[in-house]
């Protein structure tokens, strides 16, 4: 897939992409785009664009104890905090994961789980955000992530 900055970048767009870029076993996550934002409210200084992404609950997601494994949420993190760069660059522009930090804080168990991703640097060359990922039952964090992410050509 080609760069393709948009006038508009919306939830069509960014779920098309979820099918058509990530490989087989992140689409078989079965995540969905529930809001992106990239238009600054007039009224929150501190804003910063990002996207808000769900991972339904499944058993084959959980390991010993029926807790939601690290591997399955680092992968939520990872293409959460891609959707929102794309939104924030209002279309598609190659990228690759250059580093990502994540902190356990609790187990999520019986629950989908949501990435809060934002934007807090777009650049040329480089990008960096920030997850949190909340259990959906109760909205409580249970991982924080920072992520810098290679801008490539194309």
């Amino acid at each position: 897939m080609q760069s393709q900055p948009d006038a508009e970048f919306g939830l069509p767009d960014a779920r098309r992409i979820l099918g058509e870029v990530f490989a087989p076993w992140v689409q078989d996550l079965n995540l969905a785009v529930e809001r992106l934002e990239h238009a600054q409210p007039a009224d929150q200084p501190d804003w910063q664009p990002g996207a808000l992404l769900r991972m339904p609950f499944s058993e084959r997601l959980c390991r010993n104890g029926g807790v939601v494994c690290g591997q399955a949420l680092m992968a939520l993190a990872d293409t959460a905090m891609v959707i929102a760069i794309l939104a924030a660059n209002r279309g598609y522009r190659p990228m690759t994961t250059v580093d990502q930090t994540t902190h356990f804080m609790r187990a999520v168990s019986s629950s989908d789980v949501l990435a809060d991703a934002r934007v807090v640097r777009l650049g040329r060359t480089m990008s960096f955000g920030r997850v949190t990922l909340l259990s959906a039952s109760d909205n409580k964090p249970a991982a924080m992530v920072s992520s810098a992410f290679a801008m490539l050509p194309g």
